[in-house]
């Protein structure tokens, strides 16, 4: 078998075997193909698709040429999520503790933010003391015994996606269904989960521009999910506006734990009860839907979830009394409200503008190497579908950046104000199961 070969089968439109496919994932992790003729394949793969069959080998191999995480000797149903990235979507944070809380097991690996989406990894991280990389004994151990741990990938995970992703970011081939696909859905299934619900967001904020293209990815990860033996679900979400309130990684962990006291942004309570009821659901602790909010409901109220919340910090080595009083996480230099130029509803809120505003505040980086300041970001005060006078705050920045007047004129254009009224838009659009 050549690689050549395999190359002009996918360029000609023709279906590669499974053969092929492993021939093809397993030579380049291993080194025997170069970067060259992967590229040319990745190429003809984006102009040329790949069946169903094909996506799931891809996965498959994917998943399967490194480490696998083994949870199966842990106690009930492990249930993970995944989010394609938004802004200001600090979920996981205040879902996870949710779902453990009702008796689920959350063991998931997350990462960090780039460019204007945040990473989760960043957000626990401004916690003092947490510790994201634990070893694999540690990672078990913990999801054992209190049920949820949120941490970075840890072992040789996956390595086919780490090189072929580098290489896609380079040759102009990342925007590929079936590569984003499996490359997401790899991850997922490495990391040992009995089921994945899946968070694909749309919008200007988005990788997914609208909701046909999410609606599309999130079928082609679901079939990929449920072929390879995992009850895998979806969910359509909004991300033309930022998610909750705060958008910058304290101020989110912040906003994470007043959602868990039951007094979180009623976008962001909502996103995350509903999830939790699909995520209680699949681990087959709830009937339906009605008796999993309730449950979640009753974990919030009782504050058993804030509990869930504060054992994983302490297992993983933060301070936790930066969750009991969170008016303890350090405050910016400069914390200055931007105002309504005038009377009117909000039509919209450009997330994208609002999450790279952010990154320039301080809160995100543009490069891996970059280092975040974790006091910066953004704290909206308006939501879309707001009525608002002239003078009214429309958020507030907090920042180190000295130079930061042009940021505040930006952020400013990112609020697009109207005469007529504004209907609040939804926030889950569409359930894939």
């Amino acid at each position: 078998m050549r690689m050549v070969d395999i190359i002009t089968k996918k360029r000609d439109g023709k279906e590669l075997t499974d053969q092929e496919i492993t021939f093809f994932v397993d030579g380049y992790v291993a080194g025997r193909i170069p970067d060259y003729q992967v590229s040319a394949l990745l190429m003809a793969i984006v102009f040329k698709g790949m069946t169903n069959r094909e996506i799931v080998t891809l996965t498959d191999r994917m998943e399967h040429s490194g480490d696998v995480m083994d949870l199966s000797d842990i106690k009930g149903v492990k249930v993970d999520k995944h989010s394609t990235g938004g802004v200001g979507d600090k979920t996981t944070l205040a879902l996870g503790p949710m779902v453990a809380a009702c008796g689920a097991v959350l063991a998931k690996m997350s990462g960090r933010g780039l460019g204007h989406t945040g990473g989760t990894l960043d957000k626990l991280e401004s916690i003092p003391g947490m510790n994201v990389f634990v070893s694999d004994e540690q990672f078990r151990k913990q999801v054992a015994e209190i049920g949820c741990a949120v941490v970075g990938q840890t072992g040789q995970l996956v390595p086919a996606d780490k090189k072929l992703y580098a290489l896609r970011d380079v040759t102009g081939t990342v925007e590929s269904m079936p590569l984003i696909a499996s490359s997401v859905m790899s991850k997922k299934l490495a990391s040992g989960s009995d089921c994945i619900l899946l968070d694909v967001k749309f919008g200007n904020g988005a990788f997914m521009k609208n909701i046909e293209a999410a609606k599309e990815l999130a079928i082609v990860m679901c079939k990929i999910g449920n072929a390879l033996g995992r009850d895998t679900r979806a969910v359509l979400t909004d991300m033309e506006q930022p998610l909750g309130f705060a958008v910058g990684n304290a101020l989110e962990v912040k906003e994470a734990i007043a959602t868990l006291h039951g007094h979180g942004p009623k976008d962001f309570t909502e996103l995350c009860l509903r999830s939790g009821a699909i995520m209680l659901e699949q681990a087959k602790i709830a009937k339906s839907e009605e008796e999993a909010m309730k449950m979640l409901k009753k974990v919030i109220a009782d504050g058993s979830a804030f509990e869930k919340f504060r054992q994983m910090v302490i297992a993983q080595g933060g301070d936790v009394s930066y969750i009991d009083h969170p008016e303890k996480f350090p405050e910016s230099k400069y914390v200055v409200e931007v105002k309504a130029a005038k009377d009117g509803y909000i039509k919209r809120i450009v997330a994208l503008e609002i999450g790279e505003s952010a990154m320039r505040l301080g809160a995100g980086r543009e490069t891996f190497d970059d280092v975040i300041d974790m006091s910066a970001g953004i704290v909206l005060s308006k939501k879309v579908g707001d009525k608002v006078k002239k003078g009214d705050v429309l958020c507030t920045v907090h920042t180190n950046v000295e130079d930061h007047a042009q940021i505040l004129k930006d952020i400013e254009e990112a609020f697009h104000i109207v005469d007529e009224f504004v209907a609040v838009p939804p926030t889950v659009h569409d359930y894939i199961h």
